[in-house]
């Protein structure tokens, strides 16, 4: 089943649906397809010549990130069903012209990991999607300030060893694999579930002196068990793939507030918020350490946050010892 189809068999479920949203994520997925085609380096011999000498034809050659945010920006507002966009690109929200305007909000991050770009590590895009709470007015940034509860449908793409999305609309969480030969993203991994407990902690180490003492703890006790084997340690730096390996594999991703980043690093709207959503739906548990969070209310678009999220078991472990350290 291709996952145009998916969305369209999950939009007859819903009595009174206008199918805006099934049009709006079609637009998505148009970006995300040229966002791969980009990454795989597609084109590449046009720029730089065959023959062995640079391709001078005036061409100009957009740094990957900044291609992404332009594609998901163009497709996002030419689908006629948003009002409002946030981007991790983009300082201020963007407003969608009036007369291309449409109910929906979208919050996104058009290429996470990007720093890993030049090593060519998995990167990704992350998305979720609310509706406007105001009204007839004209849309404000408060529209973009919902709680993650309030959520309609997250998901991320990952451009790794295949390109794949996982998405869900409210209910289960699934994944497609893009096949390059149809285009067309095949549902591969239906109803996708992250086991309760794994063996694999994520986390950069590199700052491990700058830590709490409840992280602090809970890694020591991973790599020191009372009794059992340690949990293997595996950490990308890019958050689409080291959060794809966790609900695939399960254990936990961790990225805390240290001494030096006391609010955390990881943007709440566009990075926390969609990745919590998605782990939530697949039977996972996704918290600040202190809350769950998608009931954290936003009070600005590029805040930052704490997150932990895995599997539920492994995450409650944390959050007991969090407790406890108070």
């Amino acid at each position: 089943m291709t996952l145009t189809r998916f969305v369209l068999s999950e939009q007859r479920k819903v009595p009174g649906a206008t199918g805006d949203l099934s049009q709006l994520l079609n637009s998505i997925l148009t970006a995300v397809k040229a966002i791969s085609s980009a990454v795989r380096k597609a084109g590449i011999a046009k720029l730089y010549g065959i023959a062995g000498e640079t391709n001078v034809q005036g061409e100009e050659v957009k740094k990957l990130d900044v291609l992404a945010n332009d594609l998901f920006i163009n497709m996002l507002k030419s689908s006629f069903t948003t009002c409002l966009l946030v981007s991790e690109e983009n300082e201020k929200v963007i407003e969608v012209e009036t007369e291309k305007q449409g109910k929906y909000i979208v919050c996104f991050d058009p290429l996470d990991g990007s720093s890993n770009i030049d090593c060519l590590v998995s990167i990704g895009s992350i998305f979720c999607i609310y509706r406007k709470v105001s009204g007839d007015s004209l849309p404000s940034v408060n529209d973009a300030l919902q709680s993650g509860r309030n959520i309609v449908a997250a998901g991320y793409a990952l451009y790794g060893s295949a390109t794949m999305v996982v998405l869900s609309i409210g209910g289960s969480v699934n994944g497609f694999m893009l096949d390059p030969a149809i285009g067309e993203f095949v549902l591969t991994e239906p109803n996708v579930r992250i086991k309760p407990r794994g063996k694999i902690y994520s986390i950069n180490e590199g700052y491990s002196q700058y830590w709490d003492v409840a992280t602090t703890e809970y890694i020591k006790q991973k790599k020191f068990p009372a009794n059992g084997k340690p949990y293997g340690a595996r950490y990308v730096g890019s958050m689409v793939a080291d959060v794809h390996r966790t609900i695939v594999y399960g254990g936990i991703f961790m990225y805390p507030a240290t001494t030096e980043s006391p609010k955390g690093k990881l943007r709440l709207l566009y990075e926390c918020n969609p990745m919590a959503y998605i782990v939530e739906k697949a039977g996972g548990l996704a918290s600040n350490g202190h809350v769950p969070i998608l009931d954290v209310q936003p009070e600005g678009i590029h805040q930052r946050s704490p997150i932990f999220l895995g599997s539920s078991e492994d995450v409650q472990d944390l959050l007991d010892i969090i407790k406890n350290a108070k």
